[in-house]
């Protein structure tokens, strides 16, 4: 079978990184990260639009699609510094929740099994059971925790007469036996759902959920630092979901669910950087990204930087530990670098005169 490509539009890949077929095992061997195209909205609740989500991912940047990012703070270029290839989208048909879903959780066990991590482009929240349990298919099943940002808890049992949907997966992921409720670390919920008998049943798997009140009044670093010490406790690896709504909408308006009161797109991407410098990310999904609900590409851009800002972390981490350095946020960025005398013109007063 040959590979399927973009299912909402022309076959490019992710900031012109090279393709890969997941049918031919020899296009991704000892690739570092394998995209994944996930465009799907069948399992929305509101607003649509997130099948068109991976295409706007990949392709909004205002520089050359290269398969070059330098990142100014890292001082690491993620897309050569690791092997990055993209495997195009899972057909997806979002008509069809319960035959899209295995087919992307095959990918994604595919991707793992190859010794590589797994970035999915959504796509709507529901496709974070198949990408975190395809991971935990390989990597042992409750030995992956998930670190999710989110306004929502989607811990939702049925909706609309449905087990599956945008507001379910991670109670379905729970219950499925392949991540743990006491390993499970939510970060900027808000807002007015869910409802206090679903809230029991999240307490009862024993989560850890983190409501932007207590992230405003302890502080976001704290928060992060509770969060990192439960998320390696007897877990192998950390799967990082990323819904895009955890942004405030001034900063995510392109999404089903908006609501106010949330991240800035900077903490979010500080949150990202962090997580992937300090923890053994195993797998990362980026979703809710509605292009038709977008404004001058803002959401899709943000989510584009939440994806380099993981892979330049990684890249930052993997090279740390190769050479035994540590990064400096609080070094200057041209430290160690005068100016060349030739730049400073000649002294006051001489007219360029020896």
């Amino acid at each position: 079978m040959a590979r399927y490509g973009g299912q909402y539009g022309p076959d490019f890949t992710f900031l012109g990184v090279p393709r890969c077929d997941l049918d031919e095992p020899e296009s991704y061997a000892g690739a570092d990260v394998v995209i994944v195209g996930a465009p799907f909205d069948g399992g929305t609740s509101h607003r649509a639009g997130t099948r068109f989500g991976p295409m706007a991912i990949r392709a909004t940047d205002y520089l050359p699609h290269d398969g070059s990012r330098p990142s100014l703070a890292l001082r690491t270029d993620a897309l050569r510094d690791l092997t990055v290839v993209d495997a195009g989208d899972v057909e997806m048909y979002s008509g069809d929740i319960e035959v899209a879903l295995p087919a992307l959780e095959a990918a994604v066990e595919k991707v793992t099994r190859a010794g590589a991590i797994p970035v999915v482009l959504g796509g709507d929240h529901s496709i974070a059971f198949p990408d975190a349990k395809g991971v935990a298919n390989v990597l042992g099943h409750g030995r992956v925790s998930m670190i999710h940002f989110d306004a929502h808890a989607d811990t939702g049992d049925i909706t609309f007469g449905a087990l599956w949907g945008h507001g379910q997966p991670m109670r379905r992921l729970i219950e499925s036996g392949a991540l743990r409720g006491d390993r499970f670390l939510q970060i900027g919920l808000r807002g007015y759902w869910p409802e206090p008998e679903t809230l029991d049943w999240m307490a009862a798997q024993g989560m850890r959920s983190y409501e932007m009140t207590e992230i405003g009044r302890r502080g976001l670093e704290e928060c992060l630092t509770e969060a990192f010490a439960i998320s390696v406790d007897e877990c192998e690896g950390v799967f990082l979901s990323v819904d895009i709504d955890v942004c405030d909408p001034g900063h995510a308006p392109g999404t089903g669910t908006p609501e106010p009161g949330g991240f800035s797109a900077r903490q979010l991407l500080d949150s990202v950087r962090r997580i992937c410098l300090e923890l053994p990310v195993v797998g990362v999904d980026v979703v809710e990204v509605s292009p038709p609900y977008d404004h001058a590409d803002i959401t899709a851009a943000l989510a584009n930087r939440v994806v380099l800002e993981a892979l330049s972390a990684i890249a930052r981490k993997r090279q740390d530990e190769r050479d035994g350095t540590t990064w400096d946020p609080s070094q200057p960025l041209l430290a160690g670098r005068p100016i060349p005398e030739s730049s400073l013109g000649p002294p006051p007063g001489t007219d360029g005169q020896p």
